[in-house]
């Protein structure tokens, strides 16, 4: 089928969280498309709807099945029924799972830069950051697993929050990385909760390894949050799912889950994964469009923005925008960009360790994209003149 992922969809005065922006703004922050979701997902939620009866819902075996088989048939990963659990989102999984894993004063790793609402869900719950710096070459990142065992093996440490694929760098992380990850938080006696929530978004050709699948040891010694709503834009929908191999890690989890009162649907967030893990043939559609918006942003930036390098990715919507060699910070510089051409992206600054950086979200038409890469170019220039002034 063709899909219009050209299609401008008008999102302004919607309560959107991403378009609750000033009049000639143009938002490329947050992790949401601007793309309709799938017309089967659109159908079943409108089929649904014209009942008019919303009452409590249940979890059915249909919403089982259906992230048993996506799993299976996309990722070549074998989930029981039992290991699944309902969640109204991964953020409130993780918040959840922090507040019933570990106890207040307790430490939790994390690779940075990475998601910032990880710091969030550590720091509001009481437990302690300790991050592992990602080592970056100037063309891709990789793990100091030495840095990381260190921060393992504090006594202190309790949980590793891992971002598989990583948000916001695009790294899919190896089977060997992974396995060596497991090994080591199996060796000093530290809990793996891994949010795989971007595991679907990969460039074509390319596969995400799920944590879970590794070895013995990552799949008795882990939690891992998934969800339809990046893949599909559904994040409004409020559903995700949390996967426990081990049982009596998963009553813990369960538990929590309850106890927090995130653990029940509502009628749309138990159909929407069913109508979405359906939809395949969209899903391939989409990352073919994806990749080639960030092939024609790579190219743009290269060609006419000076100063400024795109890191190459295999995972996610999001370009990562390498601007070390601006003056200044990236804060000061990204919302230089925001005053002076409308241009809204995301600091680096904002997942730690990421000054010198910005974040852009990709997941627009291809028109979208361009009007943002030229106002991106047009304030390049101007902050370059506006800093020699402060000079």
């Amino acid at each position: 089928m063709d899909f219009q992922f050209d299609e401008s969809v008008d999102r302004r005065n919607t309560g959107s969280m991403k378009w609750d922006v000033a009049k000639g703004e143009l938002p490329m922050w947050v992790a949401d498309m601007d793309f309709r979701t799938a017309p089967g997902i659109i159908e079943k939620i409108t089929e649904r709807a014209t009942q008019g009866v919303f009452g409590y819902t249940v979890v059915t075996d249909e919403w089982y099945q259906a992230y048993q088989t996506w799993w299976k048939k996309r990722h070549d990963f074998e989930i029981r029924k039992e290991w699944l659990v309902f969640c109204t989102g991964v953020v409130p999984a993780i918040s959840s799972i922090v507040r019933k894993v570990t106890t207040v004063g307790e430490n939790v790793v994390v690779l940075t830069p990475v998601y910032n609402i990880f710091f969030n869900s550590i720091l509001n719950n009481g437990r302690n950051v300790l991050d592992s710096r990602l080592k970056y070459d100037g063309s891709r990142y990789q793990i100091d697993l030495d840095d990381l065992e260190e921060k393992l093996s504090d006594p202190q440490t309790t949980l590793f929050i891992l971002c598989n694929p990583h948000n916001p760098v695009g790294k899919i992380w190896e089977r060997e990385t992974l396995e060596r990850i497991g090994d080591l938080c199996s060796k000093h006696h530290v809990l793996v909760l891994s949010d795989e929530i971007h595991c679907d978004i990969t460039e074509p050709g390319w596969e995400y390894t799920p944590f879970a699948s590794v070895s013995e040891n990552c799949r008795t010694n882990s939690i891992t949050c998934v969800a339809p709503t990046k893949a599909f834009n559904l994040a409004g929908l409020q559903t995700a799912a949390v996967i426990v191999p081990d049982d009596h890690l998963r009553h813990k989890v369960s538990r929590g889950l309850n106890t927090d009162e995130v653990a029940e649907p509502n009628v749309f967030a138990a159909i929407a994964p069913i109508a979405a893990f359906a939809c395949g043939e969209w899903l391939d559609s989409l990352r073919n469009y994806l990749w080639e918006n960030r092939a024609f942003a790579e190219e743009y930036i290269k060609k006419e923005i000076k100063g400024i390098s795109p890191v190459s990715a295999r995972a996610t919507y999001l370009l990562w925008l390498d601007c070390r060699n601006m003056i200044g910070s990236s804060t000061q510089f990204c919302h230089f960009i925001r005053s002076h051409s409308g241009l809204y992206l995301s600091d680096g600054n904002e997942y730690r360790n990421g000054e010198g950086f910005l974040r852009m979200n990709l997941a627009c038409p291809r028109q979208q994209v361009e009007d943002g890469l030229k106002r991106l170019k047009e304030s390049v220039a101007a902050y370059e003149t506006w800093a020699e002034k402060q000079c």
